[in-house]
């Protein structure tokens, strides 16, 4: 690099071109500029004439100075100008870059890469010997030193590994071949302490100088915490706390963000924030990985796996065909509606349930005998086993000896509540701020009648963990191997308590089976791990981007539980039924240096003038295209330079103005009694848009705009219709006659629409429009909330609406899309009510309604809520719950299907009614082809 004064240039030989320059300006003052044109008859007059003294004329010298400003400017740029460039004095001797290829280092990856290749061309300049370590793990035996010049390429070509930075091991026999002269050491580094790293420090500071270019972005990493509950860690280097972002599949299985989780506050060390993972089992089951928002590497990504998703659950207890009259009084019953919606129920015999490789065995009142021995080996492994008391367990004699027990039961049970007892049935006491149930209330209508009662012992405190107001225990706890044993001092069902038909009971059982391991490899036995080999499904790269495994080879257990390394980096990683996560985040140690030169990343290289000198040649060279132009034209060709200047700004403003087809309909005025028409209404004429009635509630509207969007999302990847975004309507602004489906909620204390804001709407519906009047009042528990019957009375009084029925089970509506027998929304059980069928119509050749709007219902009328079914956020997700567990997610599910049964029936009429006609069709042309 030449410095001149605070002018530097990177690649100086090119200033040589300079001297060219008054070469450049004789041969252009010698050159004549081209002749001037002008028109004169008498010209002719003088053809075949010489001049015996020509006089040629010159360039005049403002053209020759911008010509020759601009080639100065031009050979400047190519020079590499740099406006107070920072020298960094190279030692010499040979050069040797480390740089730190594990998952940290993916932030500013191109950063570290254009670093290290100025290393290397100032080395190649000097004709210094080079080398190259990535700190990835696979660098074996001796590090080979070449020209600088050849190990460019192989930068370029390098990337983030998916798991922590790895140094060699002996940094002395790594370094054996490193040529005479003082090393010096350009490490960049990503911030964190490695193994090794102090050793190599050492090595490398005795052998010469070592500059160390720190990461230029604050760091952060997310790991997993399995517990009883499992939750996230998010370590951060600096104060920032980004929200992590729960991805997984859409219902039409697109993977986007699902939910937000919001860091706690900072730790004691201020490098680690906790991230409770508190989501509805039926989403956090769909989530595949956990991300810090903004953060593109392995160490920001959290997959998941057995640990957070649902368990299997084995139920063994009465059978499960018991009569209808029994279930209330099996204690099954109340266990599976319980866990069905987020856990996967395996019932039947304990052999055949141990056969299902469970995480979880629940025993409802069940004594063990021959399966004993092998029900403990699996709780040796690592299983979690529930049981519950009950009459068998309590009538049974040898009850002090019952195996796979937490504690030691006295036989009878107590009766708190019963007849011949002297006190009242107990409630429960609060739970313990720092166990398994902690942040549960128990509620005060929850009481027990009758226990099984331990045998006092110096540990039943410790294994209690649930108690009565009494301080006996209700539920206890004890490890046995890898497992826990868990036992419920009550029955099942509702005979000794009413715990079973409460919501705690739940959410009780939802947190112990939470606490069950799962394909868990860091609390599997020793044994289990060294003999298994996990087969890579999905890895990682150093950027969190999931890719295929490619050729990877099956992993050992004993090798994967060190975590993510070269040959298994972090991915799912699968044996038989069980998946495994292996992610790359870790706890984040700052890495200190001393000894070596840390490199300030804030200084800049200088400001490049390149570009700035390029365009400054390239309007002088403009500049001198114009003043070669005026001087070789005359008058008329100056008045037609002067015309194309004009017409190229016309052109330049016509481009920069308005296009005006967007301004045509402004143009005009209205005509006397038009309606100036909404745009919106046009788009959703063009894009078949659904609208709703705002109501000027803005949280309803909100929700019916929201209900739309989701039924026109549907509607899009179920169906060929592809609507538009919903369109809301003021029935007293706007014009109906360019829709087709009008959505109308009703709410209470609604103004009623205005007389011509009526006309319209009857139109609408004479023409072959439709209303879906939602009152929104069919939540069966909701006891004492609002009717809206009245006033949807009201609103519909002025309408013309034809009588209505029930729909009937052959309604069109039934089949216009889908098979339906009922039309649930958020809400389910009430009527829904549509044009009634003329009396007797149904004997008319099954046709089954009378021909009014082409067999379409004007007006359908109903209270399940169906917007709030329908309504999605702007990521597609449910904005409002639907019941419970799956079952809601079903229900949902149905209200979606009715959504797209009612637009594709409002937008093809009865062709699902004209198929009854076929097989007469059918057998009128066979009766044809049969007649001569």
């Amino acid at each position: 690099m030449l410095i001149l004064g605070p002018l530097g240039f990177l690649t100086p030989w090119i200033l040589a071109a300079l001297a060219v320059l008054p070469v450049l300006w004789i041969i252009l003052r010698a050159m004549p500029p081209s002749p001037r044109l002008q028109d004169f008859p008498g010209v002719g007059l003088l053809l075949g004439l010489r001049d015996p003294v020509p006089v040629a004329r010159r360039t005049p010298w403002w053209l020759l100075l911008l010509r020759l400003a601009a080639m100065a400017l031009l050979i400047l740029a190519f020079a590499g100008p740099v406006w107070k460039p920072v020298l960094r004095q190279a030692e010499p001797g040979p050069l040797l870059i480390v740089m730190d290829a594990g998952w940290a280092a993916a932030p500013g990856w191109a950063e570290r890469q254009a670093r290290a290749e100025r290393a290397l061309q100032d080395a190649a300049a000097d004709g210094r010997p080079a080398a190259l370590l990535m700190a990835d793990g696979q660098q074996v035996g001796t590090l080979a030193f070449s020209s600088a010049g050849d190990l460019q390429a192989r930068l370029r070509a390098t990337v983030p590994m998916a798991w922590e930075t790895r140094l060699p091991d002996n940094p002395a026999e790594v370094l054996a071949d490193q040529p005479e002269g003082r090393l010096n050491t350009l490490w960049i580094a990503d911030g964190l302490d490695h193994p090794n790293r102090t050793d190599w420090l050492t090595e490398l500071t005795a052998r010469g100088s070592v500059t160390v270019v720190p990461p230029s972005q604050p760091l952060r990493a997310l790991t997993l915490d399995a517990g009883d509950t499992p939750s996230l860690t998010l370590h951060s280097l600096d104060d920032g706390a980004p929200d992590i972002l729960a991805i997984g599949p859409d219902p039409q299985g697109i993977q986007r963000e699902l939910a937000r989780l919001t860091p706690g506050a900072a730790g004691a060390d201020n490098l680690s924030r906790p991230v409770v993972i508190d989501l509805p089992s039926e989403l956090r089951n769909r989530i595949t990985r956990f991300q810090i928002e903004g953060d593109n590497h392995a160490g920001a990504v959290v997959l998941a796996d057995d640990r957070v998703r649902r368990r299997k659950v084995g139920l063994v207890g009465d059978a499960a065909s018991a009569a209808e009259g029994q279930q209330l009084l099996s204690p099954v019953h109340y266990l599976r509606r319980a866990l069905a919606p987020t856990t996967d129920l395996a019932e039947g015999g304990l052999g055949d349930v141990l056969d299902t490789a469970p995480d979880v065995i629940i025993l409802a009142d069940q004594l063990l005998q021959d399966e004993a021995p092998e029900l403990s080996e699996w709780v040796d492994q690592g299983g979690l086993l529930i049981r519950f008391a009950g009459p068998r367990m309590a009538a049974y004699e040898q009850l002090t000896d019952e195996p796979l027990l937490p504690v030691r039961l006295r036989s009878g049970g107590r009766d708190i509540g019963g007849a011949l007892s002297w006190g009242d049935p107990r409630g429960l006491a609060p739970f313990e701020g720092d166990g398994i149930f902690a942040g549960l209330t128990p509620p005060d209508d929850v009481t027990i009648r009758a226990q099984l009662m331990a045998q006092p012992a110096p540990d039943l405190a410790q294994r209690t963990i649930a108690s009565l107001s009494d301080d006996t225990p209700l539920v206890t706890r004890a490890p046995q191997g890898q497992g826990q044993l868990v036992l419920f001092h009550i029955t099942a069902n509702a005979t000794w308590s009413n715990l079973p038909i409460s919501g705690l009971f739940v959410q009780m059982l939802d947190r112990l089976i939470a606490s069950a391991q799962s394909s868990n490899l860091s609390e599997q036995p020793a044994q289990d791990r060294d003999e298994a080999f996990w087969t890579p499904e999905t890895i990682l790269d150093g950027f969190g981007s999931a890719e295929g495994p490619g050729d990877l080879a099956p992993v050992a257990g004993d090798e994967l539980a060190l975590g993510a390394g070269p040959g298994h980096p972090a991915g799912i990683y699968v044996a038989g039924e069980r998946h495994q996560a292996l992610n790359a985040g870790a706890a984040l140690v700052p890495a200190a240096w001393p000894g070596a030169v840390i490199e300030d990343t804030t200084e800049g290289l200088g400001r490049n003038l390149t570009g700035w000198l390029l365009a400054a040649a390239a309007v002088l060279l403009a500049l001198d295209a114009i003043g070669s132009a005026w001087l070789g034209g005359g008058r008329g060709r100056r008045r037609a330079s002067a015309r194309g200047a004009a017409t190229a700004g016309l052109i330049a403003l016509l481009l920069v103005l308005p296009q005006p087809g967007a301004m045509a309909q402004q143009a005009q005025p209205p005509a006397a009694n038009s309606q100036i028409v909404n745009p919106e209404l046009l788009r959703a004429a063009n894009q078949v848009a659904l609208a709703y009635v705002i109501t000027g509630d803005d949280q309803i509207d909100e929700t019916s705009r929201q209900g739309l969007d989701g039924l026109s999302r549907a509607l899009f990847y179920r169906s060929s219709v592809e609507p538009g975004e919903p369109v809301g309507i003021d029935l007293d602004a706007d014009d109906l006659s360019m829709l087709t489906f009008l959505y109308w909620p009703v709410t209470e204390g609604q103004p009623m629409p205005s007389p011509l804001a009526y006309l319209r709407l009857n139109h609408f519906l004479r023409s072959g429009g439709m209303i879906l009047f939602d009152t929104r009042d069919g939540d069966l528990a909701g006891v004492g909330g609002p009717d809206m019957s009245a006033t949807l009375q009201t609103l519909a009084a002025p309408l013309e609406i034809p009588p209505l029925a029930p729909v009937p089970e052959d309604h069109v509506l039934t089949r216009a899309f889908y098979l339906l027998d009922d039309f649930p929304g958020r809400w389910r059980g009430r009527t829904v009510w549509v044009e009634a069928p003329p009396a007797g119509a149904e004997a008319a050749e099954g046709v089954p309604f009378r021909n009014l709007n082409d067999g379409v219902t004007p007006v359908v009328i109903g209270a399940n809520s169906w917007a709030e079914a329908w309504a999605v956020d702007p990521a597609g997700m449910p904005r409002f719950p639907v019941g419970r567990g799956f079952e809601g997610e079903e229900q949902r599910e149905m209200a979606i299907r009715f959504g797209v049964n009612l637009i594709m029936y409002v937008l093809t009429g009865n062709y699902k009614s004209d198929q009854v006609h076929v097989p007469a069709l059918l057998d009128r042309l066979r009766s044809e082809e049969v007649m001569p």
